[in-house]
């Protein structure tokens, strides 16, 4: 008498369908991260604010509006600073300094998707490298490129003034 083992392709199919759907997760999270990435230092600051102010006991709803306001005004900072005419030395800076948070966000998001799907500690690390990256460059890219839009703007109302003055 022989014993035959069958192995349900049930279980088959999700060992495959695992890695794949965490795949597909990353790359989705990734894309959210890269449009929000500008956005990080002023959400990670807004949020310390509004902390500092709950704890001190400001409230709920007055520590959510500090938060609020304090996270606008970090991103009018940013706005401001890339319109103002400075050196590109200066600009590249403060772009940088903007999409740092967001490689730090871009490690921990993919840390923690991959945490439970990559047994690796080498590849979860590389994959975490990779990710927070190329998200970080993607929010310096993005700063960047909304930097020249704004100063070609802000450039084309100056000479659409100068033409009106004279």
């Amino acid at each position: 008498m022989t014993m035959v083992i069958e192995t349900e392709p049930e279980m088959i199919d999700g060992l495959f369908l695992l890695p794949l759907m965490a795949l597909m997760l990353i790359v989705g999270l990734c894309v959210v991260a890269w449009r929000l990435a500008v956005f990080a230092l002023p959400f990670m600051i807004a949020l310390e604010i509004a902390q500092l102010a709950y704890g001190s006991g400001t409230g709920v709803i007055g520590s959510g509006l500090l938060g609020i306001v304090s996270g606008a005004a970090v991103y009018g900072t940013l706005v401001i600073l890339l319109i103002v005419p400075a050196s590109v030395v200066f600009r590249l800076f403060v772009a940088l300094v903007f999409a740092a948070p967001a490689a730090v966000a871009g490690y921990a998001l993919v840390h923690g998707i991959a945490r439970e799907t990559v047994e690796s500690e080498v590849w979860r690390v590389v994959l975490c490298l990779i990710g927070g990256g190329l998200t970080g460059i993607a929010a310096f890219i993005r700063i960047i490129t909304d930097a020249a839009g704004l100063n070609s703007q802000s450039g084309a109302s100056a000479a659409g003034r100068r033409g009106l003055e004279s």
